[in-house]
């Protein structure tokens, strides 16, 4: 009898579930609303100036983000330091040691450190003043090219920007002040090369003597099998590591900017 009553009871439960369930599932749930984010640019009408000078500068503001990465390379001390500290680890012959990441991460902070003189005179002059109203725009990017142009200038060649003026083919100038940014940037970069590739010329040199050494050796001894760039790398990174090279290398590579 028990078991037959608790029988009953399950098959009772059973088609309570059956009922119960699609009303259930009918009932609406309401989910909380979650705000999202809408970010939009629009184009439209304004009665206050302010607004349209408000928009001219962040124009102007992604302009010169986006020509940040050219700026860097070609207007300051980065593509020399990035081309001598290549050229020292194709010396050395250790492969990819430094990493890509070191070299141009420390190519970047020696820049930094090279180029605060110029970048703290533009904050004073030229950004600060700007930020204060007390200058307009105009005068603010004059007061910034002003010190990167003098910088360039003291780094670029005669024979370099003489170049760049005959290919311009502009009148003969009378000082520096005529010579157009246009103009400076390229005859600057390529004398920045020169400049890189005569430093890496020096720093190939006490290498080089070790690889024809270790060759010169290994021949001698009849190893010709062997090859000589395994042999002569430690000891190139001995030689490295006795006369401090990393140190010799950055004192050269700021001592050449001053």
């Amino acid at each position: 009898m028990n078991r037959k009553a608790n029988c009953s009871l399950y098959l009772v439960a059973v088609v309570l579930l059956i009922i119960i369930m699609p009303v259930l599932y009918s009932i609406p749930v309401q989910a909380a609303p979650v705000a999202l984010p809408k970010i939009g640019l629009e184009v439209g009408s304004s009665d206050n100036p302010q607004d349209v000078a408000l928009s001219l500068q962040i124009l102007a503001l992604l302009t010169v983000l986006s020509l940040a990465p050219a700026i860097l390379i070609l207007m300051t001390s980065f593509t020399r330091i990035i081309v001598v500290l290549s050229f020292l680890r194709n010396a050395l012959a250790t492969q990819q040691m430094p990493p890509n990441q070191v070299l141009i991460g420390l190519a970047l902070f020696l820049t930094f450190f090279t180029m605060a003189p110029v970048w703290a005179d533009v904050n004073n002059n030229a950004f600060q003043p700007y930020l204060r109203g007390e200058i307009a725009q105009e005068q603010a990017w004059t007061n910034t090219m002003e010190p990167l142009r003098e910088f360039m200038f003291n780094q670029t060649r005669e024979k370099d920007l003489a170049l760049f003026v005959n290919l311009s083919g502009m009148a003969q100038p009378d000082n520096k002040s005529n010579i157009p940014t246009s103009t400076l940037i390229p005859a600057f970069a390529v004398s920045e090369l020169k400049t890189a590739f005569q430093i890496g010329f020096i720093i190939y040199i006490p290498f080089i003597v070790i690889d024809m050494v270790v060759a010169s050796t290994l021949m001698s001894m009849g190893m010709m099998m062997l090859p000589p760039m395994m042999i002569s790398l430690p000891f190139k990174l001995l030689l490295f590591i006795l006369v401090d090279g990393w140190t010799l290398v950055v004192q050269t590579l700021v001592s050449s900017f001053r």
